[in-house]
């Protein structure tokens, strides 16, 4: 994990200077090295830790909900300082990790590291050896590309880039009028004439879905060209470059009153086109939670924080191999946060809210959590008296 956590560092020290200013908009402390260190005499290290689903926990939209701001500000000290060790753990993402952060940080009122963000393709760092000089695809609403690219990749091309440099892949494109105005786009059209790279000739090594694709019936068709080509579209056919997914959400809570289709159902739909017109199966990687790896992975960067935070001092309680006797994992959706939590075992204990997906009176039959409450308020006052944490 030494590419990811080398990633994190140097998204932590770029954006070091937007939550600077963020701070002093809001009158705290703005350092993050102050806001994450205790001084004077060292306390014991909090013996647990807590991860945050964002969508339908946290926020609704960019609303935040259920007493977000006022559950999460109860884990920092008086001056700032982060009090209890915690993470947003979510399958979500499309933008850099920094970015995210400093927008958590608007909408909620506190300092957010980007240590403190884990994206459903936050692991994509880790494949970055294998990739860097390969030509890949990005795909997914907000910035795919940029995030890749801040990653370590140095080849990379959105999906809506790459699919612009080949005329009448996308025969629909006519009839829609949002990819009309931005042809009309002086940039768009010289970043047409000039590509990046020769597209006609080097062939796509990887494809990777960063977040739910906008243009599902363009993004569906290119990739079935990319994949059942060996990764030149028009060519004949050929072997299908690794595709990966950074989740495998059916559904989540958004702004609208009832659940949205995620990326799970995207790529449901690809599969299943993708079989019926060749004659072999997609095969495919995902990410993102339930899977027990992204658990392990937000265990081991919660240690982290709380050795920065108690760097002199030990934790109070241990279970074997974890600096943590208690994760809490708060979310909302059993099939997702509720199950990976289950999945991964001791010391995750899973707290489910009645804020999104899950609506029930009692618990969830199939993924049954430690904990139901109404809100993430409610859970951080369970959690904080049952830890007897004022």
């Amino acid at each position: 994990m030494s590419g990811f956590r080398a990633a994190l560092a140097r998204a932590t020290a770029r954006s070091r200077a937007e939550l600077q200013a963020a701070g002093r908009r809001r009158g705290q402390p703005s350092d993050l090295g102050r806001r994450l260190s205790h001084s004077g005499a060292a306390p014991a290290r909090p013996s647990f830790g807590i991860a945050f689903d964002i969508d339908g926990v946290i926020l609704r939209g960019r609303s935040p909900i259920g007493g977000s701001p006022q559950a999460i500000r109860r884990l920092y000290s008086e001056d700032g300082t982060l009090k209890i060790p915690f993470l947003f753990l979510t399958n979500g993402g499309g933008v850099p990790e920094h970015k995210r952060a400093l927008e958590l940080s608007e909408l909620l009122g506190v300092n957010i590291s980007p240590a403190q963000v884990v994206h459903g393709h936050s692991p994509y760092r880790e494949l970055v050896n294998r990739f860097e000089n390969d030509l890949i695809i990005a795909v997914g609403k907000g910035e795919p590309a940029t995030v890749m690219i801040d990653y370590g990749f140095r080849k990379v091309l959105s999906i809506d880039e790459y699919s612009s440099y080949f005329k009448d892949i996308d025969p629909l494109a006519p009839f829609k009028k949002w990819i009309v105005q931005q042809a009309d786009n002086k940039n768009m059209k010289s970043e047409k004439v000039h590509p990046s790279y020769d597209v006609f000739e080097e062939r796509v090594k990887g494809v990777f879905v960063l977040s739910d694709p906008v243009d599902w019936g363009r993004d569906l068709q290119v990739l079935c060209d990319i994949l059942s080509t060996g990764g030149l579209p028009g060519s004949g056919r050929g072997d299908q470059p690794p595709l990966y997914f950074a989740s495998d959400d059916l559904e989540y809570q958004a702004a609208f009153p009832s659940e949205r289709l995620g990326m799970g159902a995207f790529r449901i739909a690809l599969e299943s086109i993708f079989n019926q017109v060749n004659d072999h199966q997609l095969k495919y990687i995902s990410y993102g939670k339930p899977n027990p790896f992204v658990f392990k992975n937000a265990a081991n960067i919660l240690e982290k924080l709380a050795i920065c935070m108690h760097p002199s001092s030990l934790p109070t309680k241990k279970v074997e191999g974890h600096q943590f006797s208690t994760i809490y994992m708060i979310g909302d959706n059993p099939k997702v946060d509720i199950n990976g939590a289950l999945k991964a075992g001791p010391p995750w204990s899973p707290v489910l809210t009645r804020t999104g997906v899950f609506r029930g009176k009692d618990n969830d039959p199939q993924y049954p959590a430690d904990l139901v409450v109404d809100t993430v308020e409610d859970a951080i006052n369970c959690i904080l008296e049952k830890e007897c944490i004022q």
